[in-house]
């Protein structure tokens, strides 16, 4: 919505300056979208005298032009314009100035051998219309030098205001002003909404038969105007916020839907056959509307018809045949309040643009209809002379009053902070609202305010006129620090876990929640698996169980576009079943092809990826998470869609907190993945929660004594888990043992069938003396027998 500072004033009576009124607009909701100061941008366009206009010596079509200007002297100027001659004035752009119609600068140039310093220029060059057959021409009487700006009525400043679509009522300047005036920016100036009295019935009636489309139509004739240029004032505000005059008649239509959001539209009497009926449009009826487009209409538009057929789209636009030209003599004026849902509907299924279809669809004030009537009328007496009839109704006004229950402490409850009771009613008196009782009181909004429909809409206008920069800033941390984490338990080893993945160099992947029951099936999907009832796909009808088959298939594609050695992942939920303990959440990776890109420094980066590997990143989660790994039990009962010999599971006695291991051949085949793949999942939920002590965490103390390693190689089952042994290793002293580990299987000669060698170091700490050779032999025999007894195993000599 665009208008000018002297336009506002002609409706507020204010002492603000421009900034202080381009804030409180924003303040009130009326957001400053930009703001031009045009006599800046203008500056050098001024009024110049042409003394001379003489053929061009080598161009039929050209003049060159002596052009005498105030500030730059006597200058001549290479001018095409048929119009250009001897003794007028016109407007002169020097060299270096912006021309904003051709976003050009102007440069000193040589035309057919005529040196050109300047342009006089058109009205599409300067942006006021598309004219451009001749230069601009003033009035003689203006003073060379004069600024373009204050001839066209430009150098105002030019507001322009980003409207939300439930403010129709400021697609007026009134509104505007009315906005302005309750937030204490000034005071609204009244204006004549007097009746203009009539005399004699309308020769031309008016029936409705679409109601619903046109509840009210308000009509009047005018006879004997003379309908030629509007007044240089009308022309000036038009032309400042970009509307190009067109005849007076026109032109006060155009003022009052800019001016009192009232669209109006105007008939030339004389061309309509018979009177006006409004129905429903039959579909295929053409109409050459007054935007030079011709349309075929779509059953169901509210159409203005005579009895030659349709007229104009009601509230949208109107036809050629029956609009006002320069010789028309007898005008029937339309007032009319259209349904808002039917204009938008037409607007939208007809492809039309027009200032009154953005008001009408968005609910115009109908009690404003006469009141529209009577100020377009006398607009036009002044204007255009002429004898006027009485108004012809047909319909009703619409109901719009409603009564709104408001409670004063509710603003307060709703917004944050406290307005005084006296406060809130002089908004809403200021407003137009009328306000009945004593609290709660029963508020009617003004009919210009459709949009006001409930009790957080009457909070809304209080908050708004005392302005929103006035809400008081609330922290959205508390004075006090937190205590907690504001982050839940599921989020902290979701972002963990993430973290813990990433570093060991592999790749977050986002994949679907679903996918074919097929696969689903091989991964652990069962018959009450949560299965979509309207799937995006027939191959993607299930919920995954699992996030291995997604990230498989990514590793897949990938295989096949030559990237093979992929680390992918993912965290998210899967689905076992559909009651509502049936989702876990899940951190699950893969890997497949070598562990590492190939370096000669590197050993271990020609090797394929195996089931240590998906266990270690399994760990890394689980640490990272705060799982006790140390504690942790390895068992070989992962579920089938892993190798049967290599994987396992991680446990917490009953608990499954893991699972890893290669991907089972016979998976792979199905699924069409011809390298081999890796993978783990780790239940994020079933991590224990950390033991909360007491006492504060220790910092790092270093021993004083240096540790003691020791090997050991025993005999055991090929079935016992090394896991197994080195628990039981570093259970025979917990005080003095520290740590165990496996550094060697040896399987062959000298190993008896069914057996194997486990080598295992133990690191022994001291904490308070060195141990003796007696104190070592003693822990080292307490070590084998542990050993012996939790795996029956043997020391192999």
């Amino acid at each position: 919505m665009k208008f000018t500072l002297s336009w506002l004033k002609r409706h507020l009576d204010t002492d603000a300056s421009l900034e202080e009124i381009c804030d409180k607009l924003t303040a009130i909701g009326l957001e400053l979208e930009g703001l031009e100061d045009r006599a800046a941008l203008f500056a050098p366009f001024t009024v110049a005298h042409v003394e001379a206009a003489e053929k061009h010596p080598d161009a039929d079509k050209l003049k060159v032009c002596t052009v005498k200007t105030k500030d730059h002297g006597t200058l001549q100027v290479v001018c095409g314009a048929p119009n250009a001659r001897t003794g007028m004035k016109g407007i002169f752009a020097p060299e270096g100035s912006y021309i904003p119609g051709s976003d050009m600068t102007l440069k000193k140039g040589v035309i057919r051998g005529v040196e050109s310093c300047g342009m006089l220029v058109s009205e599409r060059e300067m942006g006021l219309s598309d004219e451009h057959e001749g230069i601009i021409e003033v009035d003689e009487a203006l003073e060379i030098g004069t600024p373009f700006a204050n001839v066209f009525g430009l150098g105002d400043p030019l507001i322009d205001i980003a409207l939300t679509p439930n403010r129709v009522d400021c697609a007026g300047v009134r509104g505007i002003a009315r906005d302005l005036a309750a937030s204490g920016l000034g005071t609204l100036i009244d204006q004549d909404e007097s009746a203009v009295k009539g005399k004699g019935k309308c020769p031309v009636d008016v029936k409705i038969e679409d109601k619903d489309g046109c509840p009210l139509f308000i009509g009047r004739m005018i006879k004997n105007v003379k309908n030629g240029p509007s007044p240089d004032w009308l022309q000036q505000m038009l032309t400042s916020i970009g509307l190009r005059p067109i005849s007076a008649l026109v032109d006060i239509t155009n003022l009052m839907n800019i001016d009192q959001c009232r669209p109006l539209h105007v008939f030339d009497a004389d061309n309509l056959k018979g009177n006006i009926t409004v129905r429903e449009t039959k579909k295929g009826e053409k109409i050459e509307a007054l935007n030079d487009k011709t349309y075929t209409s779509e059953a169901g538009a509210v159409g203005i018809c005579d009895d030659s057929g349709l007229l104009a789209f009601g509230g949208i636009v109107g036809g050629v045949p029956t609009g006002c030209t320069e010789d028309t003599v007898n005008v029937f004026v339309e007032a009319a309040y259209f349904n808002p849902m039917r204009i938008a509907r037409t607007g939208r299924d007809m492809q039309i643009e027009s200032d009154a279809r953005y008001r009408f669809e968005r609910g115009i004030d109908p009690e404003f209809t006469t009141t529209g009537m009577e100020m377009a009328t006398r607009l036009i007496v002044e204007l255009c002379g002429g004898e006027v009839s009485e108004t012809v109704t047909a319909g009703k006004m619409p109901d719009w009053k409603r009564e709104i229950e408001h409670d004063p402490d509710f603003v307060e409850k709703l917004a944050g902070f406290d307005v005084p009771e006296e406060k809130q009613l002089e908004i809403f008196a200021s407003l137009g609202f009328e306000v009945k009782g004593k609290g709660p009181y029963k508020v009617t909004p003004p009919p210009w305010r459709g949009d006001v429909q409930g009790k957080p809409d009457l909070v809304e206008e209080i908050i708004r006129i005392i302005g929103y920069d006035h809400i008081p800033p609330v922290s959205v941390r508390p004075d006090d620090a937190i205590r907690h984490s504001a982050e839940t338990q599921n989020l902290t080893r979701t972002r963990k876990a993430r973290t813990s993945l990433a570093a060991r160099g592999l790749d977050e992947c986002v994949t679907w929640s679903f996918m074919s029951k097929d696969l689903a099936g091989q991964f652990g999907s069962n018959d009450n698996a949560l299965t979509l009832t309207n799937p995006i796909s027939s191959e993607l009808d299930q919920m995954r169980p699992s996030l291995l088959p997604n990230l498989i298939e990514a590793a897949g594609r990938n295989h096949d576009r030559g990237f093979s050695d992929v680390a992918l992942c993912e965290v998210g939920p899967q689905f076992q079943s559909v009651k509502p303990d049936g989702q876990q959440f899940v951190a699950a990776g893969i890997r497949a092809g070598a562990y590492a890109d190939r370096h000669w420094t590197d050993s271990d980066a020609n090797r394929e990826v195996n089931a240590f590997d998906a266990k270690a990143d399994a760990m890394a989660v689980l640490e990272s998470c705060g799982a006790p790994s140390a504690s942790l039990q390895v068992s070989r009962d992962a579920p089938d869609y892993y190798h049967p010999g290599r994987s396992g599971t991680l446990k917490l006695g009953p608990n499954v907190l893991a699972q890893f291991g290669e991907i089972h051949p016979a998976v792979l085949e199905d699924m069409d993945i011809k390298t081999p793949v890796v993978g783990f999942e780790v239940y994020l939920q079933n991590i224990p929660e950390a033991r909360k002590k007491g006492t504060a965490k220790k910092l790092l103390e270093l021993p004083p004594l240096q540790a003691v390693s020791r090997d050991f190689a025993f005999l055991v089952d090929q079935d016992v888990g090394a896991s197994d042994m080195i628990r039981a290793a570093k259970g025979a002293d917990k005080n003095l043992i520290t740590d165990a580990s496996v550094f060697d299987i040896y399987t062959g000669k000298g190993v008896e069938d069914g057996k194997k060698s486990v080598a295992l170091n133990v690191m022994i700490q001291p904490a308070d003396k060195t141990l003796t050779d007696e104190e070592l032999e003693a822990l080292a025999q307490k070590i084998t027998d542990n050993v012996a007894s939790k795996t029956g195993g043997t020391l192999r000599g």
